[in-house]
């Protein structure tokens, strides 16, 4: 089995992350707020949303949310990656 490079995964992950947020803020330029609401409801199975959608949020906001999507995204995909590397050195042994 090949490895996988922590660093690729963890940016691949990060970048996913970042264009999902991208993907939630054209959702929600776009659609306003019942529309967002409606989408999200039915994105998450039924979940009323109507509470918690605010449609203020601040371009800063959205930025740093943006940057801290892909930190954790890139956290996720590094430890995927190491997890997955590591269980390869002990099968081997």
């Amino acid at each position: 089995m090949n490895r996988i490079n922590i660093k690729k995964l963890g940016f691949a992950m990060g970048l996913t992350g970042a264009l999902v947020y991208l993907g939630c803020i054209v959702v929600m330029l776009t659609a306003g707020r019942e529309g967002t609401i409606d989408f999200f409801n039915s994105l998450l199975h039924g979940l009323d949303t109507t509470s918690i959608i605010r449609m203020d949020v601040p371009l800063w906001e959205a930025a740093i949310g943006i940057v801290q999507t892909f930190i954790i995204g890139w956290l996720i995909g590094a430890l995927i990656a190491a997890f997955y590397n590591v269980q390869l050195k002990n099968r081997r042994v």
